[in-house]
């Protein structure tokens, strides 16, 4: 019986232990994930065929961290100037931040009318333990005969040019693993109509981030070394009641 109870008390001790030890080793959540792009073309253009082009210059937490190129050039459909993305995760935090930065923006595949011109097209957002949000920045921007656009447009603000396509500016997508996507802008061409001229998406600059995730650091300074005397007590602990234990069981086969 006394054997037993040694044990007993012996595996309590490992329990006590473990549990200490569980409680200063390092944990934490999965980080959030953050991504950013200049420009991206997909479309079929009737007569003509597919154009793909892109996601150029891509950046994320996963790396590179920070990314450009002087510029880019789409015949027929779009040109961009310099393109500057960047994503970071904050390890403290959690928080992540993704932008996108394209210059110089010529998007012509609607025609001469319809060209879409800007300075500057920025998009971007955070991810933080509060939520999710994002921008969208035009400078310098003309819709040609499209009408006008604030610089910075109301989330997901939209013109339909007929049924051959629509524009979105600030587009926001909550996504379903919980990030947040933002289009600065979103040309998507309409098809099933007579006026069609084909079918596809030109973006550019895009922004993705989150969900956000916590870490919970390693205990460190005062906290490290009290936790790993609280282990180091009550493993001895554990040690010497084991063995007296077992020494007074051994005493008494003995007599």
């Amino acid at each position: 019986m006394r054997m037993r109870t040694a044990r007993r008390g012996g595996q309590i001790g490992v329990v006590a232990a473990a549990l200490l030890v569980a409680g200063a080793l390092p944990a934490s959540a999965a980080p959030g994930d953050g991504s950013a792009y200049g420009a991206s073309v997909a479309i079929t253009l009737l007569g003509v065929g597919p154009i793909t082009t892109g996601p150029l210059v891509p950046a994320s937490t996963a790396g590179p961290t920070d990314n450009s190129l002087a510029s880019a050039n789409v015949p027929t459909v779009a040109s961009v100037g310099l393109i500057h993305t960047s994503a970071t995760l904050n390890e403290s935090t959690g928080q992540v931040d993704a932008m996108a930065s394209t210059a110089d923006v010529v998007i012509g595949l609607l025609g001469q009318q319809n060209t879409i011109t800007a300075n500057a097209v920025v998009a971007t957002c955070t991810a933080t333990e509060g939520g999710n949000s994002g921008t969208s920045t035009l400078t310098g921007v003309n819709l040609g005969s499209l009408g006008t656009v604030d610089a910075n447009p109301a989330p997901n603000t939209t013109i339909v040019l007929s049924n051959v396509a629509s524009i979105t500016f600030n587009e926001q997508i909550g996504n379903g693993d919980g990030s947040l996507t933002v289009n600065a802008i979103h040309l998507r061409l309409l098809s099933g109509s007579l006026s069609s001229i084909g079918s596809g998406d030109v973006i550019v600059s895009s922004a993705t981030c989150g969900p956000a995730a916590l870490p919970t650091p390693m205990a460190s300074g005062a906290g490290l070394w009290i936790s790993l005397g609280l282990i180091g007590t009550a493993v001895v602990a554990a040690a010497v009641t084991v063995s007296r234990r077992r020494s007074r069981a051994a005493i008494a086969v003995a007599a």
